[in-house]
């Protein structure tokens, strides 16, 4: 079923009906300037069996709780026992105060519907916002409750695929199947890098024909890698392409070294930069929650995100520098050098991207950890990427963290995080914040 979001607003019919009909209707339209995917009763709910046959048409993906008026805990509980997808309660804010008649008491009724929505689901299971339609921090607030909700639901339809297994010493990134599904609802696959590196060998020089001009398009400086190595990598990026297209796959997390280099003498990491700028979030030495975290923050800004590993801090400058070895989206270079294409730095073979990103003002760190009792985590912290070139071979940024970096540096290293991060193009920490919060999973944020 498409996404949903179900705007519930409940009342009863002894308060001040012109104010709350004025809030319901400036509520709606508000709701329809945020998402396509919002529906609406026809009226106001002052009734539980007007509660009920609205519900009755619902699937709803996340609900907008409001207490247009008072409403005793029998309406909210009509809902949690209905539904089980996460909740936004909206307290509306009192319209009149004069010395005269309470119009709303919404918030009274919010004390009513938490009180009953925390006895079915526990304390903090939902999420809350008090505020007059238009508010600013109430568009806010529920966008990012909608856009949370929509990842989420995006999450569940998501099937990834890992290509190879990790490699030894990098089990941190390693995923099982039913712990993938369970916590985040997507389906994880696998096949062996050999059986894509088969495929890649199986094509002609005119069967991935398509694939090397797309790269020659894209890409600065191919030229320079020799010619057997660019067709090789075209033929590999074909045999990714269908192999992702043909199964209906919207992330990869890809074994990389010492494979491709020792048995197809060609990198993947050009592959996975294009992917990446093409929609697919793909993540190398086949971390499969470091892919997960990229399609999170992608599918929360529409951009690519960059994956890598915090290689060097500044504490006077407040910067961490994130790098790889060469997989960046192409789409994530800087202008000025635009997506060039260099050598491994240790391996000495091409084609790699080798390039510094651009800049961004604000960009958001995370991660999707695994605590080691087996429990999930999200790493979250705020900063921006700077405008700097190239800091080592192959591809990095500089952030400037807007919390101490020392003490993002050193929280991460002493709470025994992974050394994978996501650099996401957007401020979107409220959302992963909702997100965790969706998904019950921790929140740590630096």
């Amino acid at each position: 079923m498409a996404f949903q979001v179900a705007y519930v607003p409940i009342g009863v019919g002894t308060f001040h009906l012109e104010s709350a009909q004025d809030q319901f209707d400036r509520s709606v339209a508000m709701l329809k300037t945020l998402s396509d995917d919002c529906v609406f009763p026809e009226k106001m709910l002052l009734t539980i069996d007007d509660l009920d046959a609205y519900l009755d048409t619902l699937h709803p993906d996340l609900i907008v709780l409001q207490n247009i008026t008072f409403a005793n805990a029998a309406y909210a509980s009509e809902v949690v026992k209905r539904f089980t997808c996460p909740i936004v309660l909206w307290t509306l804010r009192e319209p009149v105060i004069d010395g005269t008649r309470l119009r709303l008491n919404s918030l009274t009724g919010a004390y009513s519907a938490a009180n009953a929505i925390t006895a079915f689901r526990g304390e903090g299971k939902f999420e809350y916002i008090f505020g007059a339609p238009g508010e600013e921090e109430v568009v806010n607030e529920i966008g990012a409750a909608i856009r949370a909700a929509k990842v989420k639901d995006d999450l569940n339809r998501l099937k990834m695929v890992s290509i190879g297994h990790t490699p030894q010493g990098f089990g941190f990134g390693r995923a099982l199947d039913a712990e993938m599904m369970h916590t985040f609802g997507t389906t994880l696959e696998s096949i062996e890098a050999r059986e894509l590196i088969e495929t890649a060998k199986g094509y002609t020089d005119e069967e991935a024909t398509a694939e090397l001009e797309e790269a020659r398009r894209t890409l600065v400086g191919l030229d320079t890698i020799p010619e057997k190595n660019a067709v090789d990598f075209a033929r590999l990026y074909k045999a990714y392409k269908q192999y992702v297209g043909a199964n209906h796959i919207g992330a990869i997390c890809s074994r990389c070294w010492p494979d491709f280099f020792t048995s197809f003498g060609t990198p993947v990491c050009t592959v996975l930069s294009l992917l990446n700028a093409n929609g697919v979030s793909a993540s190398c030495e086949s971390d499969a929650y470091g892919t997960l975290s990229m399609f999170i923050g992608s599918q929360l800004t529409g951009k690519a995100c960059f994956f890598g590993d915090p290689v060097s801090m500044d504490e006077k400058e407040g910067t961490v520098t994130f790098w790889h070895c060469g997989m960046a989206a192409c789409n994530l270079a800087r202008k000025d050098t635009g997506a060039q294409v260099g050598v491994h730095p240790n391996r000495k073979i091409g084609p790699v991207m080798d390039f510094g990103c651009e800049a961004c003002e604000q960009v958001t760190l995370f991660r999707v950890g695994r605590k080691p009792d087996g429990s999930f985590r999200f790493f979250i912290a705020e900063g921006a990427a700077l405008d700097k070139p190239k800091q080592f071979n192959g591809t990095s940024v500089v952030v400037r963290t807007n919390g101490n970096a020392k003490d993002v540096v050193y929280g991460t290293v002493k709470g025994g995080w992974e050394p994978h991060y996501v650099v996401v193009y957007g401020a979107v920490a409220n959302e992963l914040e909702k997100l965790g919060r969706m998904l019950d999973v921790e929140i740590c944020k630096f």
